[in-house]
This record gives C-alpha cells, structure tokens and sequence, in this order.
C-alpha cells in the first residue's frame, strides 16, 4: 500500500466519525450496487456486456463530478462576494458613528444660544394672540347687534334668514375658540376655563337663538298638515333648515374623524334635526287621540269616534301625499312615515279602549273598525296607498293575543245580555200559562207561544251579527248560544215540574182551566227550538269543533228530556181525567150495561183532538201514548178480579164485551192508524182480541197452547198475570193451572231488542185468598 493509501486510509476513520452519515451512504451504496450487479450478471455469458456497464457508469460519474465542481464554485463566489458586502458596510457605519459624535460636540456648544429662541416664541405667541383679537374685533362687537336680529328673525318666522345669521354667529365662535385652542397648543397647554367663559359671555344668546329657532321649527311641522293646505312656505322652509343642519352635523363628524389634530365638536353638535323631524311628526299625530276620555265615546259615541278617525286620518293622508309629498326630499318617504306614525298611534289608542268596560255593540264597532274598515278600500287598502302600506310595513292594529281577548269580552257580553232576556222570555211564558184563554196558534194551527219566537231571533241575530266579524266569533257566538239554550230548556223543565205539582195540588182551581193547551203549547214550542238549535248548529265550521276546551253543550238532549216531561205531565192529565170512570171498567155492572167505555172514548177524542195542535212528531207521540196508556188501564182493571165469570155464557160475554170495547177504541184512534207515522212493532189494541180469544176458549185443555202463542207475543207477561187470567175465566182446574204456570217458566223468552213491554207497567194487586192449597201452585 502507498503513503498515500495509507495517508487516506488513517483518515477515513476520522471521517467517519465527524460525519456518521457518509458511512451509511457509502454502505447504502454499496449495497445497491451489488444487488445491481447480481441482477445483471447472473449468468456467465452476461460478462460480456461488462466493459459497456463499465464505461457507462465512468461517464455518469464524470457527469455528476463536474456538477458538483459547478455548484461548489458558484457556492465559494456568493460567500465571497457577501464577504465583501461585509467589509464596506462596516467602514460605512464607522463613518456614521464619527459624525454623530462630531455633532453631539458641536450641540453641547449651542446651548446657550436656546434662551433666546424661548423669549422670541413667547413674542410670536403673543403676536398671534394680538392679531387674532384685532380680527375678531368687528365681530364681537357686532355679536350683539347680530343677536337681536336674529331674534326678530325668528319671532316673524323668516326662518330661513335666521338660520343664515345663526350659522354665521356659529360660524364666528367656533373660529375664536378654535383659535385660541391652536394658540394654547403652540404654547404646549390646552385652552383655559377664563378664556372659555370669556367666548361663551360674548356669545351667550347663540344657544337661546338655537332653542327658539328650533322651537318655531317644531311648531311649523307640528302644523304642517294645516299649513299645507294655507301656506306652505314655513313648511318648506323647516325642511330646508333640518337639511342644513344634518349637511353640518356630517361636515363636522367627517373632519373629526379625518385627522387626529381637527377641530373638536362645538357644544350641542350633532343636533339630529332630521330624527326630532319626524319625532315631531309622530306628536303631531299622537295628538288626535290624547284628548279622547271613555265618557265622550260611550255607546253609540264609539263608533262615531272611530268614524271621525278614520275622516281625519285618510284627509290627513290626502294632504301628505298630494301637498307635503312634495315640499320634502324623496329619501324622507314622508307618506310612509305618516302611516307608520298613524298606525303606531292608533294601536296605541285601541289598545286603551279595548281595556275599557265596553258593551257589546261597542265591542263590535271596534272589532269591525280593526278587521274590515281599517284594511279596506276606504282606508289602508286604499289602491293609491297600497305602495306605501307595503313599504312602511305596517303591522297588525290588534295583536292577536288581543283580538282574542277582545273577541273574548264580546261573547261574553252577548252572553250577559242573552241570559237576561232569556230569563225575560221565560218569565213571560211563565206568566202566559196563567192567562184565562187558549195558547196562541200560528198560520197551520199549532198551539205556540211568543218564547220559541225569541230566543230564535235572539240568537240568529246574534249569529249574523257576529258573522259580519268573522267565522270564528260567529261560531263562538253560536257556541254560547247553544249553552244558554241547555240552561234555559233546563228551567224550562224545572218550571213544568212546578206548573205540574201546582196543578195537581188544586186541579180545579179556574186558573189551571187552559193547563192542557199550555202543556201541548210547550211541547210545540220545544219543536220550534229543535230546529233552531238544528240549524245553529249546522252554522258552526266543522273546524270549530275541537277549539273550546269546556264540554261542549248538548242542547238536543236538555230538549228531549223537556219534552219527555211535557209528554208524561200530559199523560198524568189524561189518566187525572179517565181515573173517575177506570173503577166501573170489567165489573158486572159494566158486563150489562158498557156505561164507563163511551165516556173514557169521548175523554180521548178530547184529547186526540187537542194532541192535533201539536207540531208532529210529538202529536203521533202523544196519541201513540195515550193508546198505550188506555190499554195499560184497561188490562190494569182486568187484573183487578173484580169478574170472574161463573159459566161458559159470562165468558162469551165477556169476551165480546171486551171485543166492543176494542172497536170502540180502535175508531177513536183510527186517525193514528191512518196517519203516516210509523206504526210501533207492538201495537197495544191489538192485546184486547187476544185476552178476549183466551177467555173465550171453550176448551181448557188447550190453554197451555194460547199461553205459549201470548208468551211469544208478549215476552213480559208474568205467572201473576197469566194466573189472574185464569181466575177470571173460573173453569180452571188446579192440575191444567200447574201445567200452564210451569209451561211459562219454562218457555220465558227474553225480550227482544225494540219491544217496548206492556205488562210490566201493570201490577197484579196480591190475592185476597186466604191461603193456598199444597198441591196447587199459587199465584
């Protein structure tokens, strides 16, 4: 190995050591490079190629050696040439250093030469101050002069020139103070209070000037919808001031926020005029209403008040828009900014005299006025005016919370005063069953009295008065409507009870003469307010249903249970009546003769023909009652036992006697027959023939078959009934007696959905058998 390979070789570890990472790149290379040559020369025969491999890699070496000679030199110039830059910047700075030490010597010689300079700035100070107080001279002597004038200005209401003087006198202190403020500042202080006080004495009756102009100014556009249609010169001239002065109050914020040294803002800047313009505007407006008390606008006052508001805001807004428009620039919006103000006064105004104790046609006037007059044609929907509504944004007059309550307030005042004259009606209709003289009878002969008639035009009216304001009160209206009319069928049937039991305690007492018609008149009269409850009902919006959070009323039903007890007094009368003439029914006496039947018909004729004043369907009602009812009394009697035939003969005869007695009935009921209501499933004269056949039965063995075709007829006959059948016929032997009891016991059917039971309302009196054999069964 040479001296030299050995000289590399010794310092390759040293190398190595100071930079680790050139060890790791050779080694990285190395090791590529044999994974390269593995590749290549994996078989013998690609030796061949190894002088191209090797003359291709020495020519990329010599490449990449020159580019690194290259950069390595273009590297050593620049550090080099930063080198130089060095050198020169460091003379330069000595160079520097030498003369501000050569003027720091020369300054330090200089000083006494400042004590001079002090005195010559005080001269030129005062020499300032001097000149500014000989130019200002002509002016403060004229302040005065120029403050009087300015005043007679103002009192003749030439505004325009006031306002010119004003500005110059303005003008004239805000130069003084700003000259004393720049000669204080050169003097390195701030203006004093002494010289403050001395510029404000001089211009003491500037401010006044300003308070007075501004109040001529207000009074002139408080009055402007007046002047416009006089003179609106003053008018025109407010306007050209409050724009002068807005010019101002920005040429002044502007300059102070240019520079940091400008002028600082005189005292009352910025005044805002533009804003207090249209502040006025609105008082002006506000005005109309404050004078108005709840005593002038009582009742009828009301709507005549709201009347004369909507005439003076719509002249009002005429006079804007056709006059003041025009005397105003057209950023101001002026016809905009009236409605803006009109409204917001007017909501205010409303709000007052919804909270007063109003009735209900004041209620509706307000009401009325906010939901139909306000956004009509004839004011805010005014065509003309639509632009400007949409512009100014306007609004509901009454918030909703407030219509709510307002609504609220006028349903229950209609429902004060319909409870009140409800109460009134029904005391009249009290009185009226006293009256010595029939019901009245209306154009088809029906008995009627005056309270249907009423309470129906009561609430109709009610409803097509509250429909004018909207669905909504309209179906609260009709919802308090149907509630009153409950409470009032309630009393109603309260006081039927009363006329009832007052009837019953002195049935002939010369005032109850007409308590049949009276009755049959309440009836009708519950017809008529069916149908007027029918047909409010049918009025309410099927969304209404669900919005009122009491129960809702059920008037239908407060009317059947009136008319249910209307029904039974009548009833109570027709028995009252027959009840003299039942104890000789089914007697031997009545067996002979048939004396009692002709009389009870000729009650019931009676009767049918008064049931035929009554508005259908309570007249089928009643005469369908009074058939049942005659039959119930008539098999009532027969339970009785008062006969009880001896032989085959008194059975016929009974049986044919009863069977007179049917016809005779049936021809006084022949019109319920005819008519065409519905004919009940159970008809009650069809009973008689049947009791007749089983009394008339010639053999007794063959009444275990007639009972069981009357059971299946009649579900609800009893044994006590069957049994007392028995008894009247008096052929029955004890053992066909048993048979036919135990065949009912054990057939009993139930009742049928629809069957109205007749026995049931007939009770069998007890026996006036002493006592009961053992082998028969007792009855």
């Amino acid at each position: 190995m040479s001296a030299g390979d050995q000289k590399n070789g010794g310092d390759k570890p040293k190398e190595a050591a100071v930079w680790p990472e050139v060890e790791r790149a050779e080694c990285l290379a190395r090791g590529a490079a044999l994974k390269w040559a593995s590749g290549v020369f994996c078989r013998p025969e690609h030796l061949e190629r190894l002088s191209q491999y090797k003359k291709r890699e020495s020519q990329r070496t010599a490449s990449v050696h020159t580019r690194l000679k290259s950069m390595v030199q273009s590297y050593l110039e620049g550090v080099g040439w930063g080198l130089e830059q060095l050198r020169e910047a460091r003379d330069q700075l000595r160079d520097v250093s030498l003369t501000l030490k050569e003027a720091g010597l020369e300054s330090d010689g200089n000083t006494d030469c400042l004590a001079s300079l002090e005195k010559l700035r005080d001269v030129s100070i005062n020499h300032r101050q001097l000149f500014a107080a000989v130019s200002n001279l002509p002016r403060l002597y004229a302040i005065r002069s120029m403050v009087l004038e300015t005043e007679r200005l103002v009192e003749s209401r030439r505004l325009l020139e006031a306002h010119a003087r004003l500005m110059d006198l303005e003008r004239w202190q805000d130069d003084i103070l700003w000259q004393l403020h720049g000669a204080a500042g050169t003097a390195g202080s701030s203006l004093s209070s002494e010289d403050k006080e001395l510029v404000a004495k001089y211009f003491s009756g500037v401010g006044q000037l300003v308070d007075a102009l501004g109040k001529e100014l207000w009074a002139v556009v408080s009055s402007s919808l007046a002047l416009a249609r006089q003179n609106p010169t003053p008018f025109v001239s407010a306007v050209r001031i409050v724009e002068r002065e807005e010019a101002l109050d920005r040429a002044l914020l502007a300059e102070r926020g240019g520079a940091p040294a400008s002028r600082p803002l005189p005292a009352g800047r910025p005044r805002c005029w533009r804003a207090c313009f249209f502040q006025v505007l609105e008082e002006a407006v506000s005005a109309r209403f404050r004078s108005v008390s709840y005593l002038h606008t009582r009742g009828p006052g009301l709507a005549g008040h709201l009347s004369a508001l909507q005439h003076a805001v719509m002249t009002d807004l005429a006079t804007v828009r056709h006059l003041l428009e025009h005397c105003v620039p057209p950023h101001y919006q002026l016809t905009a900014a009236y409605l803006r103000a009109s409204h917001r006064c007017l909501h205010t105004h409303l709000a007052q005299v919804s909270s007063w104790d109003l009735e209900s046609g004041e209620i509706f006037a307000v009401l009325n006025w906010v939901l139909h007059i306000y956004n009509s044609p004839d004011m805010m929907g005014h065509p003309e005016l639509v632009t400007e509504t949409e512009r100014a944004e306007l609004g509901p007059l009454i918030s909703a919370e407030g219509l709510e309550q307002l609504q609220g307030k006028y349903v229950q005042s209609v429902r004060k005063s319909v409870s009140e004259w409800m109460h009134k009606a029904l005391q009249v209709e009290l009185q009226d069953w006293q009256r010595d003289q029939e019901p009245d009878t209306d154009h088809e002969g029906f008995y009627q009295t005056s309270l249907p008639t009423i309470i129906t035009q009561m609430l109709e009216e009610n409803a097509r008065v509250a429909l004018m304001i909207g669905e909504s009160l309209r179906d609260q209206t009709i919802q308090m409507g149907l509630y009153e009319i409950e409470n009032l069928l309630n009393r109603f049937r309260e006081a039927l009870v009363e006329f009832g039991k007052e009837h019953r305690r002195e049935p002939t007492n010369s005032k109850n003469k007409f308590y049949l018609h009276y009755l049959l008149a309440s009836i009708s009269n519950c017809i008529i307010l069916k149908k007027s409850t029918e047909s409010l009902q049918q009025q309410q919006s099927s969304r209404s249903a669900g919005q009122f959070s009491r129960t809702p009323p059920n008037p239908l039903a407060a009317l059947d249970r009136a008319v249910r007890r209307a029904c039974r007094l009548v009833m109570d009368q027709l028995l009252l009546e027959l009840q003299p003439f039942l104890p000789g029914l089914l007697t031997r006496p009545w067996l002979v003769q048939g004396h009692p039947v002709p009389k009870l018909c000729s009650i019931l004729e009676s009767h049918l023909d008064l049931y035929g004043r009554v508005r259908p369907p309570c007249r089928q009602r009643l005469q369908e009652e009074a058939q049942w009812l005659t039959v119930v009394e008539y098999v009532r009697a027969l339970m009785q036992r008062k006969l009880v035939c001896r032989s085959a003969e008194e059975r016929r005869q009974l049986a044919q006697q009863m069977l007179q007695d049917d016809q005779l009935f049936r021809e006084v009921f022949h019109s319920l027959q005819e008519s065409d209501v519905s004919v009940p499933e159970v008809n009650p004269l069809a009973l008689l023939p049947v009791l007749a056949d089983f009394i008339s039965l010639k053999d007794p063995g063959m009444l275990t078959l007639e009972v069981s075709g009357l059971a299946a007829k009649y579900p609800d006959i009893s044994e006590e009934h069957v049994s007392v059948l028995l008894d009247v016929r008096g052929d029955v032997s004890r053992d066909i007696r048993g048979a036919v009891l135990d065949l009912l016991e054990q057939s009993a059917p139930p009742l049928p959905d629809g069957y109205r039971p007749i026995f049931t309302d007939i009770l069998v009196p007890p026996s006036t058998m002493a006592f009961c054999l053992p082998t028969a069964k007792c009855a």
